[in-house]
Parts: C-alpha cells; structure tokens; sequence
C-alpha cells in the first residue's frame, strides 16, 4: 500500500514538471520607454559626473575637509552669543507656527474643496476641474510659490504662509478626496432615498467615516510643512530656526553653531513623530 501511494506522489511530481513550461514576459512598449528612461538617465549621470568642473580643487582634500566639517558639526555642537538656549526654543516655536498655520488653512480649504472634487458627491465635470487645477498647483514646488507671492508681499511670513499654504491644499486634497470616495455608494443611495440633503450626507455620513484618515493625513502634513518652513526660513527670510541656520552657514560661518541648531531642529522632529504615533495608536490611524 505504501508503495503504491508513493509510485502516485512521484508520478504525480513527473506530471507537474513536465507541464511546467516558460512563460516569456512581452517587452511592451510602457515597459521599453521605462527602461530607456533610466539608461538614460544613468548616462546623464555618468557623463555629468565625468566632466563636472571641480575649478582645479582636490577631491581627496575636499572630502577630507568636508569630514572634518561634519565631525566639528556633529561631534562638538555649541549655542554661541547669538544663538542661546532660550533664543533658539524661541525661533523653533516661530517655525511651528508657520507650519501650523499653514497647515490650518490648507487643512479648511482642502476640506471643503475635497468634498466637491470627490466623484460620489458632486458632478463628474466639477471634479475633473478641481483635481485638474489643484494637480497644476501641486506640481509647482513650495518654494516657487513663495517666491511668486513675495513679489507682492515682499519676502517674510506673509509670502512663506499664503506660498506654503497653496501647496498645503494641493496636497490634502487630493488625500481628502480620495478618502471621501471610498465611502461606499450604497450608504450614500440609502442616505438620498430617506431624503437626505446633500449637507447632511456630508456631516452624517462622509465626515464621520473619514475623520481618522483627515487626522493622519492633516498631521503627516504638518511635519512636512514643519520641515517646509525650516527652509522658507532661509530662502524666503520668514524667520525662524531656518533664518539663524542660514545666519550661522552664510554670515558666522559657525560650524558649532550650525551643529546646535541641527540638533535642536532633529529634536523637534522626533518629538513629533512620536506624538504622531501615539495619536494613531490611540485613534487606530493607519496611514
């Protein structure tokens, strides 16, 4: 008996092999010009690197300053006269609330924006606007549309907000927008045959269900327009960490100095994420 059942196990091995047989992929044409891309793009990288002009500087000594640069940055931070303890918790608050507002009214204007660019509640023609032009703003980087708006403003607060705020809405919305169309469309039929008002399908229904993913979404935001505003601080002067990181590199050249308020900024960003994953802990937020 045992005999016969393993004469069937092989038989059985020899049967799948031999109907094994190689499947060969087509190269379709998406596929072609992906490949092509990133030849190319890695030719351009090798010739770039090939006759980029070093101006007659030494490579080796070059990196070998840099190491010794970063070992000061890194290894010996400190504050100096400019840049206290105190003053620098002070320009950290300064940069978060540029990124908190900015947040803020992103967040609103998403919101609202998002509900009438999803497809399940509002006309397909409408939504194709919406998305179409927030995709024109969201492709345009935050730092051009700071400096668009600075024209008018003059560099500063002002401009980084209204400039970071614009991106901000890019952003959201689209996440908005496609929470809202994953609520199911039987809810949505349910809710219009009881007679339902458009309002109240959003506030009873469309909200609720998309709260935790606006929570995560709107607070993945904030650490990057947290980030974001590190860097208007510097390039557009809206003040801030990022301003007296760009006084300390350009003006001091202080490289303890720089080292501190790296410091003091990574700090801030661990703080966040993990206040960011408690929250989601405690609200069961998956991103």
């Amino acid at each position: 008996m045992s005999t016969l059942i393993l004469s069937s196990a092989s038989n059985g091995r020899a049967k799948r092999r031999a109907n094994r047989s190689i499947v060969l992929r087509q190269l379709t044409l998406p596929k072609l010009a992906l490949r092509m891309t990133l030849l190319v793009l890695l030719a351009v990288t090798v010739i770039g690197f090939a006759t980029i002009d070093t101006r007659d500087t030494d490579l080796r000594e070059a990196t070998g300053e840099s190491a010794r640069y970063f070992g000061i940055m890194f290894g010996s931070p400190e504050p100096s006269d400019q840049v206290t303890f105190g003053h620098a918790a002070r320009q950290v608050l300064i940069t978060l609330s540029l990124a908190f507002l900015t947040t803020l009214i992103g967040a609103v204007v998403a919101i609202v924006l998002g509900l009438f660019a999803a497809r399940n509640l509002t006309n397909p023609r409408i939504s194709n606007i919406i998305k179409g032009f927030i995709s024109v703003i969201r492709a345009i980087p935050t730092v051009l549309w700071v400096l668009i708006f600075s024209i008018g403003a003059g560099l500063g607060a002002v401009a980084a907000v209204i400039g970071m705020s614009f991106h901000t809405v890019g952003y959201l919305l689209k996440a908005y927008s496609e929470s809202f169309e994953e609520l199911d469309a039987a809810v949505i039929e349910a809710l219009r045959a009881s007679g339902a008002s458009w309002v109240q399908i959003v506030f009873q229904a469309v909200l609720p269900s998309s709260i935790t993913y606006i929570l995560s979404w709107t607070f993945i935001r904030f650490e990057i327009n947290f980030a974001v505003a590190v860097a208007m601080g510097a390039a557009a002067g809206a003040g801030g960490i990022g301003f007296e990181l760009f006084q300390a590199a350009w003006f001091r050249l202080d490289i303890a100095e720089i080292g501190y308020i790296t410091y003091f900024i990574i700090a801030v960003a661990l703080v966040m994420e993990i206040i960011a994953t408690r929250l989601k802990r405690r609200y069961h937020i998956h991103d």
